[in-house]
């Protein structure tokens, strides 16, 4: 969960994760929606599929028990040198390095490392770097201050070098460029894409329900649900007289290539801007009542109090939000 998360967002959904799957046995035999469900809101959802098929191969091959040596843990579904390392040198106090993204802070500015991270010749220092350190006692114990001293003290603006136990041995300390390290990996622009939401309801009240579609594997939200959604188009409409026609033919489209027909409403409920680490979505949000399918349609009517017990992501809870006032996500 602290992969792409800061720990204190991912303090609250660990707890609830494990009381809802407090052994393994219990993961591996949940289903991939009680599982996405408990994840929903930590995004980066590739994170808890990967965690379910590794569980579940712990379960089947090592009777519920993460193997202590390295090649099979690095054998496991979503297991890569980092995490190896983490299991390696925590649970099983071998002196296996790790670098997260404080380790790779530390270290940088330990040995004043000024090539860009991300790039080759700086992985293999880091990497270099904490394989040499970790060869001692307690490398678990080692690991974890390591992490902890990029995370409180050698922060990214501001480091308490007062406070650092290697002020002196810290060559970007010395040289005063500390603020400077480490040099980031150039950062591309999330690619704006412009959509078309259609929000599909049947029903009132309690039993209201709303038509959702599960995303296919290899897709982006792969096993999570979703309202109806068609690409608008490289061009940026704005809302408006002018633009409305246009607007409306997307929304028909949606409806059409989804297999649903029903009481259109005749202006967007509004937009909802949501922003990945590579695309910037621009969604326009619009109602259909009353909604119908036909046989071949992808889409699922699931209750709205319901929802919780799905792998909904927080960018379809907007999307009901703007169409469903009443909505909470």
């Amino acid at each position: 969960m602290c992969q792409q998360t800061r720990v204190d967002t991912a303090i609250p959904y660990y707890h609830r994760f494990l009381e809802r799957f407090p052994t393994p046995g219990d993961l591996a035999e949940a289903t991939e929606d009680e599982v996405l469900a408990a994840w929903s809101g930590l995004g980066y959802y590739r994170r808890a599929r990967l965690l379910h098929a590794g569980v579940k191969e712990v379960v089947a091959q090592y009777g519920g028990a993460v193997p202590r040596g390295a090649e099979e843990r690095r054998g496991l579904p979503g297991v890569g040198r980092y995490t190896a390392g983490a299991l390696g040198s925590i649970a099983f106090d071998l002196p296996e390095p790790i670098v997260d993204g404080n380790v790779a802070r530390v270290l940088s500015r330990l040995d004043r490392i000024e090539t860009p991270l991300g790039r080759a010749e700086t992985e293999r220092a880091l990497w270099t770097r904490a394989e040499a350190l970790v060869a001692g006692p307690r490398p678990g114990d080692f690991n974890q201050a390591l992490m902890e001293l990029g995370a409180l003290v050698c922060t990214p603006k501001a480091p308490g070098c007062g406070a650092c136990p290697w002020a002196a041995d810290c060559a970007a300390h010395a040289a005063g460029v500390e603020t400077s390290l480490p040099v980031p990996r150039p950062k591309k622009k999330p690619v704006p894409v412009s959509l078309t939401a259609v929000v599909a309801t049947r029903g009132r009240g309690a039993d209201r329900e709303v038509l959702l579609e599960r995303r296919a594997q290899g897709e982006l939200f792969a096993g999570l649900w979703m309202v109806p959604m068609v690409e608008a188009g490289p061009t940026q409409l704005a809302l408006g007289d002018e633009a409305a026609g246009s607007l409306r033919d997307d929304a028909q489209r949606c409806a059409r290539e989804h297999g649903v027909s029903g009481t259109l409403e005749a202006d967007p409920r509004g937009e909802v801007i949501h922003v990945l680490s590579h695309r910037r979505y621009r969604v326009r949000v619009w109602r259909l009542s009353a909604a119908r399918t036909r046989p071949e349609s992808p889409l699922v009517p699931q209750r709205l109090d319901g929802l919780s017990e799905l792998g909904v992501p927080r960018l379809t809870h907007k999307i009901l939000s703007a169409a469903l006032p009443s909505h909470e996500s």
